[in-house]
């Protein structure tokens, strides 16, 4: 194994050369090829904090990149209109208030939900209560067991800009870009892939491959044939239009995404601008209307022509093939619904590093990595399913999500929480069982019961642990400076005209 290529840039191309890079020190040659002629989708703005797995591999500065990509902090995401118009909840990252001997804080609060005694389950959780109230601060790991030391963040910022940053530290450690557009691909007498031609002429050879071309897989499947699972029956939106507006004010430390009749619209803050975008179902909108109703909900002025995207959700039967691993669009495609599709990139190249073969069709080896990707992806579909499938609005579009066949491993989920309150999560699953919790909640879908354990203490005993909870939240709230503020001292970015 001498030569890795990677074909595409855009942010998928450029996180993995920077991680491979950083990771393989010079053991291999690495080159990227990219065309300017072909545009990147870049839409994708949000992440979740797991990516702060992926910035301390590459070792990043958090301020120098939040400052170079006009990043702002997040620390969850609200979902307005999904359960019916005017309701709106938020699914906070982190911990829930928290345990109390064997059992989970929610266990508690569903006994007082019961009885009719129990506050807003947002008041329990430091993300949720300090992004209602646009405050932020990192977490400070002196102070103990005070929710202050739980704070857990994520970023929005711009894609395009994340991804030039990264393919400066990519070059800055050993890896060459190649401007140039493929023409042809060839593939040795036992089917790897063994070389791309490009538009010049150069012919260029590598022992593996990352397919990182987008939506057309122009190795992973354009090549090597090797199939796509459409989940559209579970998610049935198949078209996306993404544009930018002017800064809000406050700067909110969330995305927001609000449903409508079709599907729905997601709202990230920058420093610069406010990225905007529309996810639904060709069936129910068409495309020029699609557009207005984007457009007619904007927070700001409109900054530059919509950038509309046709997509099938689902992914690739295996993202390893032979000697080439698809990752980013090439490999499949999830709805931003819970801000995934960076991470899905990350989490797949860092596997990838952890499965590196020594030999290019190490059958063992590609089996466990396309187990994994696997599993992780249909547990994020699941949650994003979860969603749509937990409505009480009015429409024909809502009504099919509502009614439709969930996949087993989401209803196994579904009925063991609507019994009395358990969620276990499985594996390395990406979601925590606070996740489901706050989306379940959130949804208005209460468990008919809790554990039996909750008997153990008194209704006095529970009011007092909850309210201890909530008010010690709430006055860590109150010192938290505002998220404007705290973008403006830690990592004010240049003004953009």
């Amino acid at each position: 194994m001498r030569k890795i290529l990677i074909v595409g840039g855009g942010t998928a191309g450029w996180m993995t050369a920077a991680l491979f890079g950083k990771l393989f020190q010079g053991l291999y040659d690495l080159e990227l090829i990219e065309s300017e002629a072909i545009g990147t989708v870049g839409v994708g703005e949000a992440t979740i904090p797991a990516i702060k797995k992926y910035n301390e591999l590459v070792q990043l500065d958090e301020a120098e990149f939040m400052r170079r990509t006009q990043g702002t902090f997040k620390l969850g995401i609200q979902f307005v209109d999904w359960v019916r118009p005017g309701q709106s909840y938020v699914h906070g990252f982190g911990i829930i208030g928290q345990d109390w001997e064997w059992l989970r804080c929610h266990q508690y609060w569903l006994r007082s939900n019961q009885r009719g005694r129990a506050k807003d389950f947002a008041k329990y959780s430091i993300n949720t209560a300090a992004a209602l109230a646009n405050k932020f601060m990192h977490a400070r790991a002196d102070m103990g067991d005070s929710p202050i030391g739980h704070i857990a963040h994520a970023f929005h910022f711009d894609a395009s800009l994340y991804a030039k940053y990264l393919r400066g530290l990519a070059e800055q450690h050993g890896v060459t870009r190649t401007e140039g557009k493929i023409v042809d691909v060839t593939q040795s007498a036992s089917g790897d892939l063994a070389s791309v031609t490009l538009e010049n002429g150069r012919v260029v050879e590598a022992d593996f491959f990352i397919d990182c071309s987008g939506f057309r897989g122009l190795l992973i499947e354009q090549t090597l044939k090797t199939g796509y699972e459409d989940w559209s029956h579970w998610l049935p939106c198949d078209r996306a239009m993404a544009v930018p507006c002017a800064r809000i004010s406050p700067l909110t430390p969330y995305t927001r995404s609000t449903a409508h009749a079709p599907g729905w619209q997601w709202r990230i803050p920058l420093q610069h601008r406010t990225g905007n975008g529309l996810v639904y179902s060709s069936k129910h909108i068409d495309d020029d209307a699609a557009e207005k109703l984007l457009l007619s909900n904007l927070d700001g002025d409109q900054l530059a022509n919509p950038n509309r995207l046709r997509f099938t959700s689902g992914k690739r039967r295996k993202m390893w093939n032979r000697n080439c691993v698809a990752l980013g669009l090439a490999a499949g495609f999830l709805e931003p619904l819970e801000s995934t599709s960076i991470h899905l990139v990350q989490s797949a190249a860092i596997r990838l590093v952890r499965l590196f073969p020594d030999r290019a069709t190490d059958q063992a080896t590609i089996d466990e990595f396309n187990r994994q990707c696997d599993f992780e992806w249909e547990r994020i579909r699941d949650f994003i399913v979860l969603h749509y499938w937990a409505n009480q609005r009015e429409g024909d579009f809502w009504e099919y999500c509502r009614t439709m066949e969930l996949p087993a491993t989401l209803q196994r989920k579904i009925d063991l929480w609507c019994s009395n309150g358990r969620i276990f999560r499985e594996d390395d699953e990406l979601f925590s069982e606070e996740s489901w919790i706050q989306v379940f909640l959130g949804q208005g879908i209460v468990p008919r019961g809790y554990d039996p354990l909750v008997g153990i203490k008194s209704d006095p005993q529970i009011e007092q642990f909850l309210g201890n909870i909530a008010a010690t939240i709430e006055r860590c709230v109150d010192v938290m400076p505002a998220h404007d503020a705290y973008v403006s001292k830690f990592c004010p970015a240049e003004t953009v005209a």
